[in-house]
């Protein structure tokens, strides 16, 4: 076996498979290194979901012609020089790898201007080659045009997932870059249309609800704690707006979004007896500490950090959520230590002028002798046997109650055919005993059915109007909704885009729950079926899908169901192919048999 080094080309390939693994890959190197130059507004174009072209322009410093050239080879880096640098890191960008990366896998057009340069340049890279450099007219920053990605590694680009698909990853990292720097203005336009237009901010909450709108900003609580460690700020989200999807969860450390399973289970430490298992509240928590103290040079996408003393910064995060969780009331809990906790309240002095207080009157006969012959023990008094005169009043009783068995002798039960229990179970008569059939299970079949008989034959299931109602999802999953608009209208959804992160639900199919506050939850729910990846065979994966589209619409929680509703729904079940078990193979009905019933008396 030879060895031999590797072409600069191949090699910067191989790394571009490390740092550029989708188009958001892209938009997040190319939006920090903005950030790392002083911008005061960054400007994001992308076509066909970066496929075709992710543009970042940027008002920062820009860039001599030589450093313009040289940017594009690996390694080249302005922001270290020194090994103890690294120890040392409050930039984004170091490693010099993004746009060598980059420039391997796509054509790049770099225009830019420093301020005291008469003229700008332009220089073109494609492949790792570099082909042309000319001066130009440009303003003041840097504008990198990135076409074609993946051009030239097909397979790369070929495990590319929908427009939409990509488009959300690249929607959250705009998200995540923004959400650091709230004094810069940002734009993101995709296909021509403004998603988003996110202008200075005067604090981290007025970007927050520029992004992500109020419904989101209005249920969060402020935290802070501050340490001779770390110095925690940010932003914990009601235990009552918690949801099943993932969401709207941000950690970031001296300005840089980190993901980390163990501060993630900090601050869900904090919620534990607030909310329910399996879902996750928003929050946004910045930490301050000594750069010296984290390493962020752990991974080609510095989307990890190692701490110095990660069980310390742990039990500050936890505590930090936790006094927030407990001063904004949403945990319950007395501070016995706290002279001012737990007092009653005062009443005021004109309490009484509208709320007259009435002494009750005493009522006596001081006459009254209670073993006398008018009292009650007068009877037992007399020398009369106890068990004498328990036994009269016994046959008093006895002469009392002479139509104790005509109770229901005149009383018939309903005539119905059908008894519905509490909404759960509904109870019917059969030749050898009484059927009992469970009333989620038996819709969850008969959902399964008719969506996977629209999803296979494409036809529409008919709808439910409803007054329409707007839920805000964010930008990302209205894209995600629009993407799969065509299957959500074939099961009876009527579901359309408002604005750049709103959705309106003007129908759900018939049999959806479709009460006030349950049509969010059902958004929620539908957003995390259609995020899941559908790689199976057409058929299993429509089996799939119509097996989730029937739980979610027999979990619309327990309702009322009238008799006649009740025997509706017994005879589509009965009409289904399989009306004994639900797609998944559990019991939906059980027959109890007359002599299991003779064995309860």
């Amino acid at each position: 076996m030879e060895l031999r080094i590797l072409p600069g080309n191949i090699a910067n390939m191989i790394a571009a498979g490390e740092v550029v693994q989708r188009p958001a890959s892209v938009v997040k190197e190319l939006m920090e290194n903005a950030v790392d130059a002083g911008a005061g507004k960054i400007d994001v174009v992308v076509t066909d979901a970066g496929r075709t072209l992710i543009q970042v322009v940027d008002d920062g410093c820009g860039m001599s012609p030589d450093d313009a050239v040289l940017c594009f080879e690996r390694h080249a880096t302005s922001k270290i020089a020194t090994a103890e640098d690294l120890g040392n890191i409050t930039t984004f960008g170091f490693r010099g790898e993004a746009l060598a990366s980059i420039a391997a896998v796509a054509t790049v057009t770099l225009r830019t201007r420093r301020q005291e340069d008469e003229a700008g340049c332009e220089v073109t890279f494609a492949a790792s080659e570099h082909l042309s450099t000319k001066e130009t007219s440009a303003p003041k920053g840097s504008s990198f045009a990135v076409r074609d990605l993946f051009y030239n590694v097909p397979a790369r680009r070929k495990f590319l997932k929908s427009d939409n698909v990509e488009f959300k990853h690249i929607a959250e990292e705009f998200t995540r870059v923004a959400l650091t720097r709230p004094e810069i203005g940002f734009t993101l336009t995709h296909n021509g249309r403004e998603v988003y237009v996110l202008k200075p901010a005067k604090s981290l909450k007025f970007r927050i609800f520029d992004i992500l709108g109020t419904s989101v900003a209005e249920e969060l609580a402020d935290l802070e704690a501050d340490t001779s460690v770390v110095s925690v700020r940010g932003f914990a989200g009601r235990p009552d707006s918690a949801k099943k999807t993932l969401g709207n969860q941000f950690l970031f450390v001296n300005g840089r979004y980190f993901r980390s399973a163990y501060m993630h289970k900090a601050v869900m430490k904090a919620y534990e007896g607030l909310i329910p298992e399996g879902v996750t509240p928003s929050y946004f928590i910045y930490m301050t500490l000594d750069a010296g103290s984290i390493d962020v040079n752990v991974s080609p996408t510095k989307s990890e950090i190692k701490f110095e003393d990660d069980s310390v910064i742990f039990q500050v995060l936890y505590a930090a959520v936790k006094e927030a969780l407990g001063r904004n009331s949403f945990s319950a809990g007395i501070d016995f230590d706290n002279p001012e906790a737990g007092r009653m309240p005062v009443i005021g002095k004109k309490f009484e002028e509208y709320n007259p207080v009435t002494v009750p009157v005493k009522k006596m006969d001081p006459s009254y002798n209670p073993f006398g012959s008018s009292g009650r023990f007068s009877e037992f008094d007399d020398g009369e046997d106890f068990s004498a005169a328990h036994g009269q009043g016994l046959r008093q009783y006895a002469e009392k109650r002479e139509d104790y068995g005509k109770l229901f002798e005149d009383r018939t039960l309903p005539t119905a055919q059908v008894i519905v229990v509490q909404g759960r179970y509904i109870l019917s008569q059969s030749t050898s005993g009484v059927i009992v059939v469970n009333v989620r299970r038996a819709q969850e079949r008969i959902f399964f059915e008719r969506f996977l008989k629209a999803l296979s034959d494409n036809a529409h299931v008919s709808q439910t109007a409803l007054f329409p109602e707007q839920v805000q999802v964010g930008a990302e999953n209205v894209a995600l909704l629009e993407e799969h608009g065509e299957l959500l209208s074939s099961l009876g959804f009527d579901i359309a885009p408002f604005g750049s992160d709103v959705v309106v639900v003007n129908a759900v199919p018939e049999g959806f729950s479709a009460e006030n506050g349950k049509v969010e939850a059902m958004v929620t729910d539908l957003l995390l079926i259609l995020s899941d990846d559908n790689t199976a065979l057409p058929d299993m994966m429509r089996s799939a899908m119509a097996e989730k589209f029937a739980r979610l619409g027999a979990s619309g929680g327990e309702r009322r169901l009238s008799v006649t509703e009740a025997q509706r729904l017994l005879d589509t079940l009965y009409a289904c192919e399989n009306p004994e078990y639900t797609s998944t193979g559990r019991k939906i009905l059980s027959i109890i048999s007359l002599e299991e019933l003779d064995k309860k008396f």
